[in-house]
């Protein structure tokens, strides 16, 4: 499908330049597609998300918590992309009209929660960042930021949510995680890190968010247990999501147990949520594996509201 005036380039890797484009293009080619912003990330960065349909159900989607996973957020503005195209059509896709779709159900869609760290692991970090010595310091003394997957202070933001987040501290002791590191450090206190605080609290005051969907990569598998009996609601929605995208559904383990968006949605909130690790090989995957990822789990980015 081809998109006119829109700036979607899958051969290059995906940062917040290229998502506030999109973003730009989006806007002046589908006036029907809203746009808001959670905030910005700690060295300034807009962090913004869409906001498409006017139904009471609504749906979050939710990309790039990480930095080395910015592919998710070229496969949600994809996603975007078809929804808007079919939907000024007055399409169906994989038997969903987007005419009902989006009379019933409001989608938002997060691409890109963690612009920082996607900027650091694909452009590096300039001597001028004001944190610039205490990152290199994080990094093990390296220039080299390819392995990054914190936020611009060090901090992994999928173990920065209330869920099991002080019994991951003795996990930190015990891997010698005592500060901000490239992964698996989880702040000083759960919602330390403003672009998490702002996507719980946009969470608890979006009171009709029915479902949310967490894309990661890599490993095609859903978790969805999250530690604790779950609802029949739960233990169905992850069965049909694993039948639309042959994704196995697996349990977390061990320090993965801990301060997701996912264990605190389900834990917390009793929110039916899913995280959906995309795609096969080694972080961050390469752009040939996008499209084929994506067609993947179209469907099942179609088909999630439906389940509620």
């Amino acid at each position: 499908m081809r998109y006119k005036n829109i700036p979607l380039d899958f051969s290059k890797p995906f940062d917040s330049n290229a998502l506030s484009e999109c973003a730009q293009a989006l806007s002046d080619q589908y006036p029907f597609l809203g746009i808001g912003y959670l905030g910005k990330s700690i060295l300034g960065v807009d962090i913004p998300y869409f906001i498409l349909g006017e139904g009471k159900k609504e749906i979050l989607y939710v990309g790039a918590h990480h930095g080395m996973e910015w592919i998710t957020s070229l496969l949600l503005v994809r996603f975007l992309l078809d929804a808007c195209e079919l939907a000024e059509r007055k399409k169906s896709i994989h038997q969903v009209p987007l005419e009902f779709l989006l009379e019933r159900y409001t989608l938002y869609v997060l691409p890109m929660l963690n612009p920082d760290g996607v900027g650091y692991q694909i452009h590096g970090v300039d001597e001028a960042n004001p944190l610039y010595g205490r990152l290199i310091s994080m990094n093990g003394g390296s220039t080299d930021f390819s392995r990054w997957q914190a936020n611009a202070r060090g901090v992994d933001l999928n173990h920065n949510y209330d869920a099991g987040f002080w019994e991951y501290k003795q996990i930190e002791l015990d891997n010698g995680i005592e500060n901000g590191a490239p992964t698996k450090y989880s702040g000083e206190c759960p919602e330390s890190e403003p672009e998490v605080a702002y996507l719980c609290n946009f969470i608890r005051f979006h009171e009709n968010i029915q479902g949310i969907l967490t894309l990661h990569t890599q490993g095609e598998e859903i978790f969805y247990q999250a530690g604790c009996v779950l609802s029949r609601k739960q233990e169905r929605i992850a069965k049909e999501l694993s039948a639309l995208t042959d994704y196995r559904l697996s349990r977390t383990e061990g320090s993965a147990c801990f301060g997701g968006l996912t264990d605190w949605c389900v834990q917390r909130l009793g929110l039916p949520s899913y995280t959906l690790e995309c795609g096969k090989g080694e972080n961050p995957l390469p752009l040939t594996q996008a499209i084929p990822i994506y067609a993947r789990l179209r469907r099942a980015l179609f088909r999630f509201p439906l389940f509620f």
